[in-house]
This record gives C-alpha cells, sequence and structure tokens, in this order.
C-alpha cells in the first residue's frame, strides 16, 4: 500500500481524507467508484496492481466479493474513458453477472462508441444465462444511448424484448422509451408508449412535455401540462424548462408569466438553469424589461445568462444596448467563451461600424476562438452586413468544419450584395460537399433570382425544394416569388401565383404584390392587393403609401389625398427610411429633407452639383412623385 500512500498525496484534501488509513477488501469497492467519479486514474490502477498482487481478484472463498471487486475496477476504467483497459479487463474476468455486462456497455454508449456497445449487448443477449441476463437497467442503458434519427430500429428492437420480457410496466423503461422515441423524431410511437403506462411519475410526463416541446410541438406540449396538473404529480423544475421552452417557441407571453408565477410560488425562482430560461422566454417574446429584470437580480450570473441577455438585445433592437453591456462585461475582466463572442456578432446590422466589428474579430483570435463555428458564421454575417464581402469569403475558406448555416451565410453575403452568379457557385459547392441545403439556403436564391431579374431559375429552384429536398416553402418564399415576378412585371403571373399558394398568404406576400404594383403604376391589381393587405393588417401604413403612390403616378391626385386621409383616420405612419454610411470609423445616417446632420449644407451642395451633372448628361428627372408632394402641400405645379 505504500503506492496507494504515495498517490493520496496527490489528490485534493477532501478526497485524501475519504482514504483510510489502513485499507480492507470491503473499502476497496468504494475507493475505486470514488477513483472513477473523479477521474484518478493512476490511483485506481495502483489499486487494480495490488489487487493482482495480492491475489485478491482470483480468490475462490467469497465469489461474490470478487466479482464486485472486478465490476468495480470494471466502472473505474470505464467511467476514466480507458475503454481499452476496460474491456481487457472484462475478457479477463473469471465471472460476470449482469452488473459487469451493464458497465462495460455503459461504458462504450457514454463515450459514444455505439457500435461496439450494442455488439456487447447482443453478445449478452446471445450467450445469456441464469447469471447474466439482461434487465431493466440494461434496457434504460440500451435506449438511453438512441439518441439520433437513425438509431430508431434500435429502439424499435429493445421495446420489443421490452414487451416480450414483461418490462413494459416498469416506469423508468417506459419513461426511457419515451425519451428515446421522441429523440429519434417518433413522436406518435413517444406519444403511445405514454398512453400506455400502467403508472405514470413525474418523469413520465416531463419526459413526454419535454418530448413535444422539442419537437417543436408547442401547442401539445402545454396542452399536456394541463392535463398533468389535473392529477396527482407535482412537476418539477425540469417540467418548467420544458415548459418555458414551449412558451418561447409560440411566443405565449401570457402562459409563460403563468409558469412564472409557478416558479415563484414554488421557490424554484433562484436557479440559474431556470432564469436563464425565464430570461429567454421574455427575450422571445419581446419583454425586455422583464428579461432585463431577472438578469438584474439574480444572485448568480453565468455564461449562458449572459448570452441570453445579449441575443435578446440583438433580436429586439436594443443593439447599442447589447454592444455596451458586452464592452462593460469586457472591461469588467469576465471570462468570454464563444457564446458570447457569437451572440454579440448577430447585433451587427448596416448601421454598425466595421471598426468595432474587426475588434471582435480580433478578440475572438485572441482568445483562440476563431475556429469555432458558431463564431465563424457570425463573423461571416457581420462582415457581410457591414459591406466587406473579401473578408466575408475569407473567414468562410479558412474555416475548417463548416455546417449548413456557414454555407447559408455565405451564399447570403453574394446574393445581398447582388453577386448573384458567385451565390450559385458557392450552393453548388455546397451540395457537392454533401451539406443539404435548408429552408434558409433557398430563400437567399430567391432573393437573388429576384433582383437578377432571373424569372426561370427561381421557380426551378423553388421546385428543387420541394420535390428534391422535401423542404415546405414557408410565407418568405412565397413573398420572393411574388416580388421576383413583380420586378419581370409579370404581374397578372404574380396574383395567379398568390391565388393558387396552399395556405392564405401572409401580410408580406400581399406587401410584395402590391409594392410590384406601385413600381410599375398597376392600378386595378394594385387595389385589389391593398384590399387584401388592409384585411391582413389594418394598422400597417404600407397600403395606403403605395396606393398614393400609384394615384400619383397616374395623376389621380384627389384619390391619392383620399388615402392619405384614411392614413390619418386610422393614426398610422410611415416608417421613415434610413440611409447609412461609413466613414473613418463613423457611421452617418440620414432620413428625407434632413437637416439635422452637421455637414448637411455641404451635403446638399455637392447634391446639387451631382444632380445638374446628370441632367447635363441627359438625364431626366421622373418629376411625378414631386408633384405629388407640392399638391400635397397646398403649390400649384407647371400642368396646372
Amino acid at each position: 500500500m505504500r503506492v496507494v500512500g504515495n498517490l493520496t498525496q496527490r489528490l485534493p484534501s477532501w478526497a485524501a481524507a475519504l482514504i483510510p488509513p489502513i485499507i480492507s477488501a470491503e473499502h476497496l469497492p468504494a475507493l475505486l467508484s470514488l477513483c472513477g467519479r473523479h477521474g484518478f486514474l493512476h490511483l485506481g490502477s495502483s489499486l487494480h496492481a495490488s489487487l493482482l498482487k495480492k491475489a485478491h481478484l482470483h480468490s475462490r472463498q467469497n465469489l461474490n466479493n470478487v466479482v464486485l471487486l472486478w465490476n468495480s475496477l470494471l466502472a473505474m476504467y470505464s467511467k476514466c474513458g480507458v475503454l481499452g483497459d476496460a474491456t481487457t479487463l472484462f475478457d479477463e474476468m473469471p465471472s460476470k453477472d449482469t452488473i459487469s455486462w451493464n458497465t462495460i456497455i455503459s461504458g462504450f454508449f457514454c463515450c459514444r462508441g455505439l457500435e461496439f456497445g450494442f455488439h456487447l449487448f447482443k453478445d449478452m443477449h446471445r450467450l445469456a444465462k441464469g447469471a447474466y441476463t439482461f434487465d431493466q437497467a440494461t434496457l434504460t442503458t440500451i435506449l438511453s444511448a438512441c439518441d439520433e434519427r437513425h438509431h430508431y430500429c434500435v429502439a424499435e428492437m429493445v421495446h420489443c424484448l421490452v414487451v416480450s420480457n414483461g418490462y413494459e410496466k416498469v416506469i423508468p423503461v417506459g419513461n426511457a422509451l419515451i425519451t428515446s422515441y421522441f429523440k429519434c423524431q417518433l413522436y406518435c410511437s413517444g406519444t403511445k408508449v405514454f398512453e400506455e403506462m400502467f403508472h405514470r411519475n413525474v418523469v413520465t410526463w416531463t419526459a413526454l412535455i419535454s418530448g413535444l416541446a422539442q419537437a417543436m410541438l408547442y401547442k401539445d406540449s402545454l396542452n399536456m401540462f394541463v392535463n398533468m396538473t389535473r392529477g396527482s404529480v407535482c412537476p418539477n423544475l425540469l417540467t418548467y424548462l420544458a415548459l418555458l421552452l414551449a412558451c418561447s417557441g409560440l411566443n405565449a407571453l401570457t402562459e409563460g408569466c403563468q409558469v412564472h408565477g409557478l416558479v415563484l410560488k414554488l421557490g424554484h425562482d433562484s436557479d440559474v438553469c431556470l432564469e436563464s430560461s425565464l430570461m429567454d422566454m421574455y427575450c422571445k417574446c419581446g419583454n425586455m424589461e422583464d428579461a432585463w429584470r431577472i438578469f438584474e437580480s439574480a444572485d448568480k450570473i453565468d455564461d449562458v445568462s449572459v448570452t441570453v441577455i445579449l441575443v435578446g438585445f440583438a433580436q429586439n433592437g436594443f443593439e447599442e444596448e447589447a454592444i455596451r453591456m458586452f464592452v462593460k462585461i469586457l472591461k469588467a475582466g469576465t471570462d468570454m467563451d464563444p457564446n458570447m463572442i457569437s451572440a454579440v456578432l448577430g447585433v451587427f446590422g448596416y448601421d454598425t461600424t466595421l471598426a468595432f466589428g474587426t475588434q471582435i474579430h480580433s478578440l475572438a483570435i485572441k482568445k483562440s476562438f476563431s475556429s469555432n463555428v458558431f463564431v465563424c458564421n457570425g463573423l461571416i454575417n457581420m462582415y457581410s452586413k457591414c459591406g466587406n464581402l473579401v473578408e466575408a469569403y475569407q473567414v468562410f475558406s479558412q474555416m475548417n468544419v463548416r455546417n449548413s448555416v456557414s454555407w447559408n451565410s455565405i451564399i447570403a453575403a453574394y446574393a445581398r450584395h447582388g453577386n448573384v452568379a458567385r451565390a450559385f457557385e458557392l450552393y453548388d459547392r455546397m451540395r457537392s460537399d454533401n451539406v443539404l441545403p435548408t429552408d434558409v439556403t433557398f430563400l437567399s436564391l430567391l432573393h437573388g433570382c429576384s433582383h437578377a431579374g432571373l424569372v426561370e431559375k427561381g421557380m426551378a429552384f423553388l421546385e428543387s425544394m420541394c420535390l428534391v429536398y422535401h423542404l415546405r416553402p414557408r410565407i418568405e418564399h412565397y413573398a420572393c416569388i411574388v416580388d421576383m415576378l413583380g420586378r419581370a412585371c409579370l404581374l397578372e403571373e404574380a396574383r395567379h401565383f398568390v391565388e393558387g399558394l396552399p395556405e392564405q398568404p401572409g401580410i408580406i406576400v400581399w406587401q410584395a404584390l402590391l409594392g410590384a404594383c406601385s413600381f410599375h403604376g398597376e392600378y386595378e391589381l394594385g387595389k385589389y392587393a391593398a384590399k387584401q393587405l388592409n384585411w391582413a393588417s389594418p394598422k400597417t401604413a404600407a397600403p395606403y403609401v403605395l396606393m398614393a403612390n400609384i394615384y400619383s403616378s397616374e395623376g389621380k391626385w384627389k384619390e391619392r389625398a383620399g388615402e392619405i386621409r384614411k392614413m390619418k383616420e386610422m393614426r398610422v405612419k410611415k416608417e421613415t427610411g434610413i440611409s447609412w454610411i461609413e466613414l473613418e470609423k463613423e457611421v452617418h445616417s440620414f432620413v428625407v429633407a434632413d437637416k439635422m446632420h452637421p455637414q448637411s449644407s455641404s451635403i446638399y451642395e455637392v447634391v446639387a452639383y451631382l444632380f445638374s451633372a446628370m441632367i447635363d448628361e441627359g438625364y431626366i428627372p421622373d418629376k411625378s412623385f414631386i408633384r405629388s408632394q407640392l399638391k400635397q402641400d397646398g403649390y400649384a405645379t407647371n400642368e396646372d
């Protein structure tokens, strides 16, 4: 035991205090368990050597104690991740029981050695004897490893073993089946197992509620919780986390507030995970005030909480607050992680300085996050939105690992800036790299086709999306198609496309059609689209403004005045358009007839000079909108 005594000096004081001065055989399993739990491989292997030296592992006096020692050693090697030694030990065991098989199988599954783990389970089932037939622990271990779509066959086979061996009434086995089926995306099978269970506990209900929420069946998840409250089972912390996920997915602020009330009532509000989930729910529902209140009142702030609040600021239009908070955290010396960097990169828009973005990039390099796929995706978007396609592509080209978001980001970057040919080329490369396109990929491609006037190409992309990749188009895809047809002056085709949609056209679809009518001065179809848009969203200014533009182009000043009057009666206002430009690390923003800029007089002088030069070169300005504005203001025009 001299070796053991020396090694205990390397252990933490709390661990060394647990080891008795003289180690007896009855203490060894507990000590080996300690080594496995905390990764003390050197101590565990030294104990193994000592046991071999003293022939404890080959004693026949008490076979049960010998098997216990073997299993303890096996568990220690498995938990330390040394599967080679664990396998050698397992093969050398003179006697095995069910615990032996469960331990080695579990060890491989924990280290994602799924194929060999399943192979061991098949051997166990084939070689089953009275000493080591599989039990409920074996079944739950196997099911816990079935956590991806392509594992559904294994989950179904284990389900057959459960039924054929009489384990269907065992609650932990049923719970594992529900969880496994939902992770394998067999939602109906998971729900059916739940319905057929004889007894259910809080884990059963939570497995179903959480599974439905993670499958984005948010309404079903909330309804199942209501059913749960009608019984005698009380929800636990994980139940509330699943409920908050469902509320976030539905943007259901009222239901989220009710869950928050239950959490406060039961005293769970101080849990860090629950606080982060509450903040995420409020952020997703657009209630940043309550999200910030939770953040400020939290006893402990972790990386997840900081990331959630940063993303919340970015998604709700509080970019400046997000940047200020990030800078404050950075100055306070808080450790940065890739998620924080990725979150702050998400705040970048067209009005954010490129200089600040390059500083974030430098920070990512300094922190060795430049190879993180999420950080790289954020950098691609940042450079793209700031107009630097060269740097965006450089980040993309230097990535060792790319996911679909990486490809979508760079394709969107080129489509956004009008380089459609390059976007198509990257799309072909994406497919050649065996990365499946997503609905976001096709949204960028359709956007590019719309601005480039490539109608046939755009329709081919929509067909490929549906028939080849079996992706269901969203309203945004349909709006892109309408915009594409409208820009190509195919207004009747756009109308037929909208009327033939398999679902109700959304606001953005009617707005795209009305925008096309406004651009081409199409009066009758414009009235139809404006009427539909008014029904869909009576509080938006778009139908009034765009119809006013159509009337202006037709010289129908009375009708135009009527649209402006309706807009005032409905108390809706046109959102002011803003333009940005970055010069010498400073962003300058402008609106129509802006006089607030300190250099406005000089800017107008340059604009007047350029306008005069354009006319000298033969440019003929369209004065229809100028005349309409004069009419609105009460002035006469030359035509009058």
